[in-house]
């Protein structure tokens, strides 16, 4: 039976599945669903090559609180994995040029292609090995320097039947999972991300389709020729624009490591129509780091930024060679530490967002209008899988058990995306985003209301409160306008904390600060960060040896707050960011179960005797030492973080 003809089958039965019953629970006003957008499985190479061997159908289960099986820093399936409670939505996104390839280097020994030099390193169990198979696959793709070309893989089998087959069965698991009964538990997208780089500048993108109608194929950058603009086009010609229903939207992942790229300025207007139709969102944090702004603590300097808590999860080099750590070693010159002076100021987006404005001021649009989103660049599966307290790594063998301080140090368990809909459907959900009506987490979950408009003051005790907002101005993500004869707005905040479960408790919060971008007459732009209700934390707010938060915090967050530096007409966005209590990082609660601890005076002495230990076993060189990493010699670390949430933007506009 040919491919097309397995697609055509599957495609019939998905439409016999495509019955939706009404939900039980939905809301005019909206409610929060928590998820995940970015989320690979053994279908993506360097899934694969990292010993993962859960599929779609895994990664799905795990979503939904089921225990999935994963690898440890040998390649031997012996961890069990279990998020600490379900999400309500979720998209695998799997590298679209590559499925074919991956394929068939995982189907068995007699298919030809089984043999290519690049399946034999890949299903090696050297770490070293699988590393180089890493690099071979990202040459083939375009990543370091070279045009994309495919390799012997496809010389050898038939990679356009095997990838039809594979992007078939993705949309399969996608249709499997999504719960179409009243109870409306979990939503599924289908989805792949778009894995284009230049010299390691990360351009990637996570193609996202509202339904089941999508492109025929996944398009990759074999087919653009790593042109996004291209892309763009291509979403437009095969599916926006053609007969059906089809729908799309694209979202940029961290822009930290785009090495200024990610957002150029449009080389044309239809680029800026194309950016604001199709990538109405961006991905702030995630595995690999957070986006929002980037400030040294050591240089006491920031990007353009004076904001102190912009040092939050940052990582050190500015592309994804920053992956080139073995053994506690950076083996990759452009994986080694940027200079904050060096550091392209595009890569982080409250700087996009404000030269947005400047655009806006000069040509009449505004390209640079994204709305955010958290979510967890997972490559083990494990969707959703963003908390401190039972992180067990993203990157398979490669950051499983001891590997995970060893080598991904930096690194985070990256966050959550979190939308406003009327219900857990696929349409409402993705009407929310298209709507920018989302915020990003890093990885907890509180619930968080932004609105600006023309509101009275005592909005937070009105049991109206919600229908007022929206009817009297605009939620996350939208666009105010105001003209000179309008009053200041006044934002209306809500956050409520997250408790998280009886065995992962959360912390509670901290304090609501609104951040302010704008434009001047003369271009240049300003931003402005106001602590709006609550205070820092005094002192260190954890237990030195428990990690028990001491911080008592706050249970619930409301004001209506009005900017008292306002000007009228003026073009600016506002954002609020929610701070919880400080709390141990999971780089930290790794360590003290290995008996070391970062807050402790001998944490030097217990790194020795952990290594000693741990070498003991057969493990090699120090692993633990990176646990006494001083932070008052480090420009980004801290033993604690702050978890927190980003709203969308609201912009003030004179127009649309």
């Amino acid at each position: 039976m040919s491919a097309w003809v397995i697609v055509l089958c599957m495609l019939g039965s998905l439409s016999a599945q495509s019955s939706e019953a009404p939900c039980a629970v939905s809301s005019d006003t909206k409610l929060p669903f928590f998820g995940d957008l970015h989320i690979h499985t053994r279908y993506s190479f360097d899934s694969y090559l990292s010993n993962q061997k859960n599929d779609p159908d895994g990664a799905y289960e795990y979503a939904k609180g089921r225990v999935i099986t994963l690898p440890n820093a040998y390649g031997e399936q012996t961890v069990s994995a279990q998020i600490d409670r379900p999400i309500d939505f979720a998209a695998v996104t799997d590298h679209g040029q590559f499925l074919g390839e991956v394929a068939l280097c995982d189907s068995d020994w007699s298919q030809a292609a089984w043999w290519a030099p690049v399946c034999l390193m890949s299903r090696a169990q050297n770490l070293w090995i699988q590393l180089y198979a890493a690099s071979l696959w990202t040459v083939s793709g375009g990543m370091e320097g070279k045009a994309p070309e495919r390799g012997m893989v496809c010389a050898l089998g038939d990679c356009e039947t095997s990838a039809l087959s594979v992007w078939g069965d993705i949309q399969a698991a996608a249709e499997r999972h999504y719960d179409r009964s009243e109870d409306c538990s979990f939503t599924t997208f289908v989805g792949y991300e778009y894995t284009q780089g230049q010299e390691m500048a990360n351009l990637h993108r996570n193609v996202i389709f509202r339904n089941k109608a999508v492109t025929a194929r996944p398009i990759s950058v074999f087919e653009t020729e790593s042109s996004v603009p291209e892309l763009w086009r291509q979403l437009r010609t095969q599916c926006l624009d053609a007969d059906g229903q089809c729908d799309v939207m694209a979202i940029p992942h961290n822009p930290n490591l785009g090495g200024g790229l990610m957002f150029p300025d449009p080389a044309s207007e239809q680029e800026a129509i194309d950016r604001l139709e199709i990538e109405p969102l961006v991905e702030l944090v995630q595995h690999k780091g957070a986006s929002e702004c980037r400030f040294d603590r050591l240089a006491g300097v920031g990007i353009d930024t004076e904001d102190e808590l912009c040092a939050f999860e940052q990582i050190p080099s500015d592309n994804l060679a920053m992956l080139g750590s073995v053994n506690g070693k950076m083996w990759s010159d452009r994986g080694l530490p940027v200079d904050v002076t060096q550091f392209h100021r595009r890569n982080m987006m409250r700087n996009v967002l404000k030269d947005g404005l400047a655009l806006e001021q000069a040509s009449g649009v505004n390209p640079f209008k994204q709305g955010f989103i958290g979510s967890t660049d997972t490559h083990t599966a494990t969707s959703g899988g963003a908390m401190e307290k039972n992180y067990v790594g993203h990157l398979g063998s490669r950051d499983a058990t001891f590997r995970n301080l060893q080598d991904h140090f930096v690194s985070n368990p990256g966050g959550l995306a979190v939308v406003w809909a009327k219900e857990n459907r696929r349409d409402a959900i993705f009407d929310a985003m298209r709507g920018r009506e989302t915020y990003a987490t890093s990885g907890t979950r509180p619930i968080v209301r932004f609105f600006a408009g023309d509101y009275e003051t005592d909005l937070c005790d009105d049991p109206q409160a919600l229908e007022k907002a929206y009817a009297s101005g605009v939620p996350m993500g939208g666009v105010l306008i105001r003209t000179p004869d309008d009053s200041a707005p006044r934002f209306f905040i809500s956050a409520q904390r997250d408790h998280g479960t009886e065995l992962h408790p959360a912390n509670p919060l901290e304090r609501i600060q609104i951040i302010k971008g704008w434009v001047h007459a003369d271009g240049t732009t300003s931003e402005r960060v106001v602590d709006v209700l609550g205070s820092e934390t005094e002192g260190l707010g954890v237990d030195m040896n428990s990690c028990a938060a001491t911080a008592v915090g706050h249970a619930n967050l409301c004001t209506v707050w009005e900017d008292p530096d306002y000007s009228e007409g003026e073009s600016a966005f506002y954002y609020a960011r929610i701070l919880e209590t400080p709390s141990c990082r999971w780089s930290t609660l790794q360590c003290q179960a290995a008996n070391v601890n970062p807050f402790s005076e001998s944490c030097s002495a217990q790194a020795d005797v952990a290594n000693q230990q741990a070498n003991a076993q057969g493990n090699s060189g120090d692993l633990y030492g990176i646990c006494c990493t001083n932070p008052e010699r480090d420009p980004f670390y801290s033993p604690t973080v702050r978890e927190r949430a980003w709203t969308s933007p609201i912009w003030l506009s004179k127009t649309r």
